[in-house]
C-alpha cells in the first residue's frame, strides 16, 4: 500500500489496485512481445510500451471528466463516430482487403474502435432519459436497436467481422442490463438461427473458412487451420511450468503465426505454461470484477449501466480472444487486450478504464458527501 503522504493529493484518489493490475498486464505484454522478437525491443516491445504509457495517461486524463460531462458528450460523440463510419464506407483507406480507416495524413484513424465505448454510453444514456415504465415496452427496444444496428452494419461491411460482433455484444449487454424483457433476446436469437444460412452465404469467402475451421480445425491443418492447430500446439506444449522464457519453440522458429498478436497468449503460455496464463487470466479477472464493483456502487442510472457496459466490453476482448486461439470459437481477430502488439485494443481499453474511474471517483465522492 502506497502511503498517501508521498503521493500528491490529486493522484492519492486513484485506484491504485486498479492501476498495478493493469501496470502487470502490460508488462506481461511486454515482456512476450520481447520474446516474440528473439530477445529483442525492436519492432514490437518499444513501440507498445510508448503507446500503453501514452494510453495510460489519456485513462488517467479522463479519469478527471466530471460524469455530467459524459453524459453531455455521449450522443454528440455518437454521431461524430457514425458520421466518420460513413465517410470510410465512402472515402477510407483500403489495406489488407478492408476499408476501415480514415486517413487525416498524420494519422490514419479507425472509427470503429471509437464505437465499442461509445455505444455502450449511448444506450446507457438512452435508458437513463427513458422512463422506467417504458423500458419493457417496444419504445425501449426499437431506438435501442437502431443505435447499435446502424453502426454495426456499417462496421461489418468494411469487412471486420471482429469489432462488429464487441460493438453488438456491448448494445445488447447494456440492454439486456437496462430490464428488457427476456423473449426479446431469445426472439433475436431465434431469428438469428433462422438468417443463419443467409448470412453464411452473405460471409466473404475467408470468413466461412474460419468457421469450417472451427467446426473442423484438421480439416486444413497446413492451410486455414494452421493459426489454430500451431496455437493449441504451442497451449499443450507449454505444460504446467511451461519450456522457460525466451526458449518457446514454436513462436521462436516461426511455427505460430501471428504470435505477437492475436494469438500472443499462446506464445505466453509456451513459455510460462498454464500457471503463467492462470495468473494472466486471474489479473483479468480481478480488473473486470473491480470494474463490476463500480458498477455496483454507482448512485446513478447512467453510471451503473455504463460501468456494466464498458466492463463487459474488456470482458468479451479477452474471452473471446481465449476462447480463439484455445480452438473453442472461430478466429474472428480480436486481440488480447494491453498484451497483443497493436494501439487500437490498447486505446479501447483504456478509455473504457478511464470512464470507469471517473464513475468510481464520483461514486466515492457522492458517498463521502452523504
Amino acid at each position: 500500500m502506497i502511503s498517501s503522504a508521498i503521493i500528491p493529493q490529486p493522484l492519492a484518489k486513484l485506484p491504485w489496485r486498479l492501476i498495478w493490475l493493469v501496470a502487470l498486464i502490460c508488462t506481461i505484454g511486454i515482456v512476450t512481445l520481447y520474446s516474440a522478437a528473439g530477445g529483442s525491443m525492436s519492432p514490437w516491445a518499444l513501440k507498445q510500451a510508448i503507446t500503453m504509457v501514452a494510453f495510460a495517461g489519456l485513462a488517467v486524463a479522463i479519469s478527471y471528466v466530471p460524469e455530467n460531462l459524459i453524459k453531455q458528450l455521449t450522443f454528440p460523440g455518437y454521431i461524430i463516430i457514425l458520421v466518420l463510419l460513413i465517410v470510410v464506407e465512402m472515402v477510407g483507406f483500403v489495406g489488407k482487403g478492408a476499408q476501415r480507416w480514415v486517413d487525416l495524413g498524420f494519422i490514419r484513424l479507425q472509427p470503429s474502435e471509437f464505437m465499442k465505448p461509445a455505444i455502450v454510453l449511448v444506450l446507457a444514456r438512452f435508458y437513463d432519459l427513458l422512463p422506467a415504465s417504458d423500458v419493457r415496452r417496444w419504445r425501449g427496444l426499437w431506438p435501442a436497436g437502431l443505435l447499435v444496428g446502424v453502426p454495426w452494419a456499417l462496421i461489418l461491411v468494411q469487412p471486420d467481422l471482429g469489432t462488429a460482433t464487441m460493438v453488438l455484444l456491448g448494445g445488447v449487454t447494456v440492454m439486456f442490463i437496462a430490464g428488457l424483457p427476456m423473449w426479446y433476446f431469445l426472439a433475436a436469437a431465434g431469428g438469428a438461427a433462422v438468417a443463419g444460412p443467409i448470412l453464411f452465404a452473405m460471409m466473404h469467402d475467408y470468413q466461412r473458412k474460419r468457421v469450417f475451421i472451427f467446426l473442423d480445425p484438421e480439416s486444413d491443418p497446413l492451410g486455414a487451420g494452421y493459426h489454430i492447430s500451431q496455437s493449441k500446439i504451442a497451449i499443450g506444449s507449454g505444460g504446467i511450468w511451461g519450456k522457460g522464457y525466451l526458449n518457446g519453440s514454436q513462436s521462436h522458429l516461426d511455427y505460430l503465426p501471428e504470435g505477437h498478436t492475436d494469438f500472443v497468449f499462446a506464445t505466453f503460455v509456451e513459455e510460462w505454461g498454464l500457471v503463467g496464463g492462470a495468473l494472466l487470466i486471474f489479473a483479468f479477472f480481478m480488473v473486470i470484477r473491480w470494474g463490476m464493483n463500480v458498477s455496483r456502487k454507482s448512485k446513478t442510472r447512467f453510471g451503473q449501466l455504463a460501468a456494466a457496459g464498458l466492463t463487459a466490453t474488456i470482458f468479451f476482448y479477452v474471452s473471446i480472444n481465449l476462447m480463439m486461439v484455445m480452438g473453442l470459437a472461430p478466429v474472428v481477430g480480436i486481440p488480447l487486450p494491453l498484451v497483443s502488439f497493436g494501439g487500437s485494443a490498447v486505446m479501447t481499453v483504456m478509455i473504457c478504464l478511464g470512464i470507469l474511474m471517473s464513475f468510481e471517483r464520483q461514486s466515492r465522492t457522492r458517498s463521502t458527501l452523504s
